[in-house]
């Protein structure tokens, strides 16, 4: 298995250039090509007053956000220079709604981290949970600061729910890279959570794996999991997204939530 597309998402916050830097990398790996894709939606004056004043805000407007998908399109050209063969998209509507629909063309798509301590990325971001709800495709969460993702040593968070398999399956492209593989269950279930049939179907794809199993952890699953990725020194984490649903998930917590605004490392979440 391959990736043949990689999609990036664009905006200009402090670690997009990061972003399309390591998206770059990884495409020049796999030889694929690589698609910025960059929106803003234009802010629509409250329609009171002057029409033909509210009209000229609007042309305004308009051409303010035009200016910024042509610095977010610049900033993609000069920091994608490993992709040989690369694209870009952009429209004058919802970032969200217009990434999810670019990702029909994509096997990856790489969007930032979006923690309380990272800072506000504007307008062109796009929310990384409602992304994995909405592309329909494999996302790998990209933290501010990474410029490349060697992919030596992966964690694979195993639960056995299907969106768990879902992204092992779609992760197996980039595992077949790493040195070294380790599936990890967390939790009272662990010993019950099919840990080594998840073993044994990378072993059938030729990947040499071990098991971990955590069963009491002292801390919450999301951070016993980083916790053990920065123990063994991965630089790649694969997990399923939302498992339990993504609203009861945000409004009590849970491993999806705390490793989309914490992880250090690059992180592949299928949903």
């Amino acid at each position: 298995m391959t990736i043949s597309t990689i999609m990036v998402s664009v905006d200009l916050g402090a670690a997009a250039a990061d972003r399309v830097q390591l998206a770059a990398g990884l495409a020049a790996r796999f030889r694929a090509r690589l698609i910025g894709v960059g929106a803003c939606r234009v802010p629509s004056p409250m329609p009171v007053g002057d029409m033909l004043a509210v009209e000229r805000i609007y042309e305004d407007e308009e051409q303010r956000t035009r200016e910024a998908l042509e610095r977010a399109r610049t900033l993609f050209e000069r920091e994608a220079g490993e992709a040989n063969r690369r694209a870009w998209r952009a429209a004058l509507t919802d970032p969200l709604a217009f990434l999810a629909e670019q990702a029909r063309e994509a096997d990856l798509v790489v969007a930032g981290r979006q923690g309380a301590a990272d800072g506000d990325p504007g307008p062109m971001a796009v929310p990384t949970g409602a992304l994995l709800m909405a592309a329909g495709r494999p996302v790998l969460v990209a933290p501010p600061g990474l410029e490349s993702l060697a992919i030596e040593c992966a964690v694979v968070a195993w639960k056995d729910t299907r969106e768990a398999r879902r992204a092992v399956h779609d992760a197996l492209p980039l595992l077949s890279r790493a040195q070294r593989i380790h599936i990890v269950a967390v939790g009272p279930d662990a010993h019950h959570a099919g840990a080594e049939g998840a073993a044994a179907y990378l072993s059938d794809h030729g990947l040499a794996v071990t098991t971990h199993l955590l069963p009491s952890p002292a801390i919450g699953a999301g951070d016993a999991v980083l916790r053990f990725a920065e123990r063994e020194g991965a630089d790649l984490v694969v997990m399923g997204a939302y498992g339990h649903g993504r609203l009861r998930e945000w409004i009590f917590g849970g491993a999806t939530r705390d490793i989309l605004q914490t992880t250090s490392v690059c992180c592949l979440m299928s949903h």
